[in-house]
């Protein structure tokens, strides 16, 4: 239990720094059901840094849920198409687009999704964009067709936040880097030579609360992306960390441990307010918001081990959760409060499970896993995973089916943190 409120960290900010290594993704699995769509090039999209058919391609084919066929040559959004055609070779749908160049320099994107079998339009989009934003408009475009053909929400066009550490000449270095969904894009928010870890998104997708040790103690920041600017949020004496911004992005949880032992407390987003959660003589930790803000889950030892627990956000009782495996930390709820992610100790290894909160029922969805994140549409769960030697993410869909494995050259990432859906 040391471990988990035992936090030192040392950072110097370095906002809109690019960083030095993208991430690969390795996939592997697919969905129970795969929904077949030809993505065809889109028509002048040379012009453009980045083609934007690929990037589509990329980002369907990675969600497992669907199995991309190529059109075969460039279709532009304004061409006659035979959808019987493509609905003869295996496509229910088609992405078809174009690229042009306007006057200012901007891009014009346009897109649209047709529906091969009932020979209709599901959707289109025509947008401007300045060229170092075609990626994005190429996510935000995958977005589309993944909720048109799925009825969820996509989210390739969301962030997500993890800690690079990087080793050479004897001196390690770390950085807080925050990039796509899909690892391309990378910038860094935080730099120094101590470990930085417990990155958590604002809900609102502004800021990033972490934990420093800069000042030789550890010490709990937010970081606005923004604009560059961080705020200390909490400086009490001893430890302070675990950071947990609540669903509305009002108040913070934090694990202090002012008062002898680690205890959860509340506080304002600007560090205000602050009370005391739990009291007991043990070690109180880790705590997250539940989906609708009226509770907290947090691990503590008071039954003897490390165990999941949840209480109300205004004090009272708590209840035990996790009661398989004598050793369970890191819980995560789903957006929409119903799963609860976290990390067992159970057959010589840390693993992840999921737990449907309604049934109780258990799913084991990866071994040798830490720092669990859910994606914003709840989907997916992103995680740290150590194989041959080295540190790297890997996403599980929540069903267990689609993996996906991040990895660069450049050194070791884990502390993932998946940002919310952007406004």
């Amino acid at each position: 239990m040391k471990k988990l409120h035992t936090l030192l960290f040392s950072a110097s900010l370095l906002m809109g720094v690019a960083a030095h290594a993208q991430v690969r993704v390795e996939i592997a699995g697919v969905s129970g059901t795969q929904i077949p769509v030809a993505v065809a090039a889109f028509a002048d999209e040379s012009i453009a840094p980045e083609q934007v058919s690929s990037i589509i391609r990329a980002d369907l084919e990675r969600s497992g849920v669907f199995k991309v066929i190529d059109a075969g040559r460039a279709i532009s959004d304004s061409a006659s198409i035979d959808l019987g055609a493509f609905k003869a070779s295996g496509a229910d749908a088609l992405v078809v687009g174009s690229v042009s160049r306007l006057a200012d320099g901007r891009l014009q994107v346009r897109y649209k999704l047709m529906d091969t079998v009932k020979q209709t339009q599901l959707s289109q989009l025509s947008d401007a964009v300045g060229p170092r934003n075609t990626r994005l408009e190429a996510h935000r475009i995958a977005d589309d067709v993944y909720e048109k053909l799925t009825g969820t929400r996509g989210i390739f066009s969301t962030r997500i936040s993890y800690v690079k550490v990087n080793r050479g000449n004897g001196n390690h270095s770390y950085e807080l880097v925050v990039a796509d969904a899909d690892g391309q894009n990378e910038q860094v928010a935080a730099f120094g030579r101590e470990a930085i870890i417990s990155p958590a998104w604002s809900p609102d997708g502004t800021k990033v609360a972490y934990v420093s040790f800069e000042k030789q103690k550890p010490i709990v920041y937010v970081q606005n992306l923004v604009t560059g600017q961080r705020a200390i949020i909490s400086n009490e004496k001893g430890s302070n960390s675990a950071p947990a911004w609540s669903p509305d992005g009002t108040k913070l949880a934090l694990s202090l441990s002012k008062t002898g032992s680690t205890q959860v407390f509340i506080v304002n987003a600007d560090g205000s307010g602050m009370r005391r959660l739990t009291n007991t003589n043990g070690i109180d930790t880790e705590p997250q918001f539940s989906g609708d803000g009226q509770s907290i889950y947090f691990v503590s030892d008071r039954s003897g081990g490390p165990q999941i627990y949840k209480m109300s956000v205004n004090g009272g009782p708590a209840t035990r959760v996790t009661f398989n495996g004598s050793y369970n930390i890191s819980p995560r709820i789903s957006p929409d409060g119903k799963t609860l992610a976290w990390i067992s100790q159970r057959d010589g290894g840390f693993n992840l499970y999921a737990m449907d909160l309604a049934s109780g029922q258990e799913q084991r969805l990866a071994d040798g896993a830490t720092e669990p994140s859910f994606s914003p549409n709840g989907k997916y769960i992103m995680y740290a995973n150590k194989a041959g030697g080295r540190a790297s993410l890997a996403v599980v869909s929540v069903d267990g089916r689609v993996k996906q494995r991040l990895s660069t050259q450049a050194g070791n990432i884990k502390e993932p943190s998946w940002g919310p859906f952007m406004k």
